[in-house]
């Protein structure tokens, strides 16, 4: 996952002005794609310092990264005051050793997991100038879609298209949303908020307190979901889907395609793969959370 370190950027390169021409296009990466780009500019290149700063002892092998994977919690049962108990253990002990975990039996089925990847997908792969509409960097609207939302600030760019869109407390207007993922982000997003009451309860109970716990200190209230696409890419080598980072949110759910590519820091601060298992998600302990309930765990992640 950790890219190559590049040439010496030549004096002359100004980054301010070419990422800015980029911006402009407002068709993202995927349009440098359609376009045909047979070398990866160099604003996406990652520069000799990131290299170690997206490397976390990074010494170990490819064997090593997958000695290790991250817990799968099955909910099925949660209802049973027995299995419950055991769901509880299990929750708790993976947030304070990883951060992470997998679940299984989570309620949302997946024909609606098939159909959000779907809508993202189409949502990318739909007529530019329909797309173009919703390229912004304006985050009071509630949908929009750009490339790297710290395209100006960040040292290098990731190879990654992003749409975002406020869902929870105050969910847009169907009109407001793309046609062509409207209807399965309203239900996927339903589906989710069900989901990470569950998951608010049991962490709560985990941390030896009332279920509705962090649900009543409003942990549950907003819910905003990203939608990644990351284009074919012709020189993987130089750059980076996602860069090392840790979220700031309460929790994370993550829904992986097939092709997969998340890693995770696990024990020894190695990389650790998280292969995308069939119907499953991935959760992510939050900064807010750790702050909220003072879980405190080095976690980051790349997807």
């Amino acid at each position: 996952m950790v890219a190559p370190n590049t040439n010496e950027v030549p004096t002359n390169y100004d980054r301010k002005s070419a990422v800015k021409s980029f911006d402009e296009t407002r068709e993202g990466v995927k349009g440098l794609v359609d376009a045909g780009v047979a070398e990866v500019p160099r604003i996406f290149h990652q520069p000799p310092e990131l290299d170690d700063q997206n490397s976390i002892n990074n010494t170990s092998s490819d064997s090593e990264a997958t000695e290790f994977s991250i817990p799968l919690v099955d909910l099925e049962g949660h209802g049973n005051p027995t299995k419950r108990n055991e769901i509880v253990a299990k929750v708790g002990e993976a947030s304070e050793t990883w951060g992470f975990f997998q679940i299984a039996n989570h309620g949302i089925p997946v024909g609606v997991l098939e159909r959000i990847k779907d809508g993202v997908r189409g949502f990318y792969e739909q007529d530019t100038r329909v797309k173009k509409e919703f390229y912004t960097r304006n985050h009071s609207k509630p949908f929009f879609y750009n490339t790297n939302f710290d395209l100006y600030s960040s040292p290098a760019t990731n190879w990654r298209d992003t749409f975002l869109c406020y869902m929870a407390p105050n969910p847009p207007k169907p009109e407001d949303l793309p046609e062509v993922c409207r209807d399965v982000l309203i239900e996927y997003s339903k589906r989710v908020m069900e989901l990470g009451k569950l998951l608010l309860e049991l962490l709560s109970e985990a941390l030896g307190l009332k279920p509705s716990h962090l649900n009543n200190i409003d942990c549950s209230k907003g819910l905003q979901v990203l939608g990644h696409y990351y284009p074919a890419c012709p020189q993987p080598e130089l750059t980076l889907g996602t860069s090392k980072h840790a979220d700031n949110s309460f929790l994370t759910v993550l829904l992986q395609d097939h092709i997969g590519g998340l890693q995770v820091v696990g024990p020894q601060n190695k990389w650790i793969d998280v292969p995308p298992v069939p119907g499953a998600l991935v959760v992510n302990i939050g900064d807010l959370l750790q702050v909220s309930t003072r879980i405190q765990l080095p976690f980051f992640f790349i997807p």
